[in-house]
């Protein structure tokens, strides 16, 4: 045996396989990112008091971030195809950083729009896609869990991120804390993305799961379909579909469900822990999703993450107690991570790996979508009706179009 073949045969079976070390990174830079972008709101009212600026004119920024992450998402997706994830986070990391010291220098309104929706945005745009992109590389098995692992980040950020703000502010007034905000990510999404390996052949290694029992399926998911390729076929179509279904459903609640319990009779306080409840239990929810995913599917976990979203939003629809409104909140957190956490590995089994990155992106676009319709038409429908029932209702149906959608997508390569 060769020494490269010594050393393929120890890194891939062994206990210190390097694509763990690849998603404690990858979880760690999410984690960091968004914790920084959620923190966005405990600025917001010192930010209004010092300049006087309407709240709508405050939160355009939050929402051209949002837009420019969503395109540029297919951009980062490209590159890390071809450039490999250690470029690209550490553009995003550098992006970020940058945003976030200049956001402490803002004196004009026009400012915090170039400095947060910008080119705190064009950073965001490598949140997400290049680390799901590099851990559907690094391994067969185990992929969902692993993916779940990142994902969770995403919450663990949304749940740290606006404590820490809150405190630093208090002490250092908001402009230092953007100051220090941006240097602690600059450093940390930078230096840890220097660990960052594209897949495993870049190590002369294979994905965890090829040398067990799965060389065939490992080796027809290395090449796949290019975008192009892809666009065409009737699959992608009905996954964009159930893309577009989960921005409208994920988004509209997270929007709106704090406000829903207000307009029930519920104190601030309240909405508050609910809205925590939501985001804190999404961290598990991934988790368990993505470990679910690894034993039945996929597919199998969309649907299943669908189907409880549903039911979550009609329950929700209908509580009128504590408990009820906290039950739907908790089962909404825990299960839309079912969708969440199944995206990337559907892309590896549906397209392959070739243009991985890329196919993701733009799949993207189809949440981005979503998110954006939804929480508008929930806001209308409860202006017009004067309770969110109805739009939670329509929201459930949605959710329940993204299930037959999940259904008939195929569970193998599609040609």
């Amino acid at each position: 045996m060769s020494i490269h073949q010594m050393r393929q045969r120890r890194w891939s079976q062994g206990s210190l396989f390097y694509g763990y070390v690849v998603v404690v990174v990858a979880f760690l830079i999410t984690s960091a990112m968004w914790a920084v972008y959620y923190s966005f709101g405990i600025f917001f009212k010192p930010m209004l008091n010092e300049f006087g600026w309407t709240r709508a004119m405050t939160s355009g920024p939050f929402s051209m971030s949002m837009i420019i992450n969503g395109i540029l998402a297919v951009a980062m997706g490209g590159l890390t195809d071809k450039l490999g994830p250690r470029v690209v986070m550490s553009i995003s990391g550098l992006l970020l950083g940058v945003g976030y010291i200049f956001l402490s220098q803002v004196s004009y309104l026009w400012q915090l729009y170039i400095f947060y929706g910008v080119i705190v945005g064009a950073g965001m745009g490598g949140s997400f896609i290049p680390l799901m992109s590099t851990v559907a590389r690094w391994f067969v098995k185990k992929r969902n869990s692993m993916t779940g692992i990142v994902a969770a980040g995403i919450g663990v950020g949304a749940f740290i991120g606006p404590k820490v703000a809150g405190r630093l502010i208090s002490i250092y007034g908001w402009r230092i804390s953007y100051v220090i905000m941006g240097c602690t990510l600059l450093i940390i999404a930078v230096l840890l993305a220097q660990l960052l390996k594209r897949d495993p052949a870049d190590m002369g290694l294979v994905a965890y799961g090829y040398d067990e029992g799965e060389k065939t399926r490992a080796k027809g998911l290395s090449d796949g379909l290019s975008l192009r390729d892809a666009l065409v076929t009737s699959q992608f179509w009905v996954f964009f579909a159930t893309g577009f279904c989960y921005g409208f459903c994920v988004f509209s609640i997270m929007v709106h469900i704090a406000s829903h319990a207000g307009e029930i009779g519920f104190s601030a306080a309240v909405a508050a822990n609910l809205l925590a409840t939501v985001g804190g239990l999404s961290i598990p929810g991934k988790v368990i999703m993505g470990r679910a995913g690894d034993i039945i599917g996929s597919r199998q976990t969309m649907l299943l993450g669908f189907i409880l979203v549903s039911a979550a939003q009609l329950w929700l629809a209908t509580a009128v107690s504590t408990w009820t409104l906290f039950g739907a909140g908790a089962l909404f957190g825990l299960s839309y991570g079912g969708c969440t956490v199944a995206h990337s590995p559907l892309v590896a089994v549906l397209f392959g790996l070739r243009s991985h990155g890329l196919i993701l992106g733009v799949f993207s676009l189809g949440v981005m979508i979503g998110g954006a319709v939804g929480p508008f038409l929930t806001g209308y429908l409860c202006d017009v009706n004067g309770s969110y029932h109805s739009a939670f209702m329509v929201s459930a149906g949605i959710s329940m179009a993204g299930a037959l959608f999940t259904a008939i997508l195929k569970q193998n390569r599609v040609n």
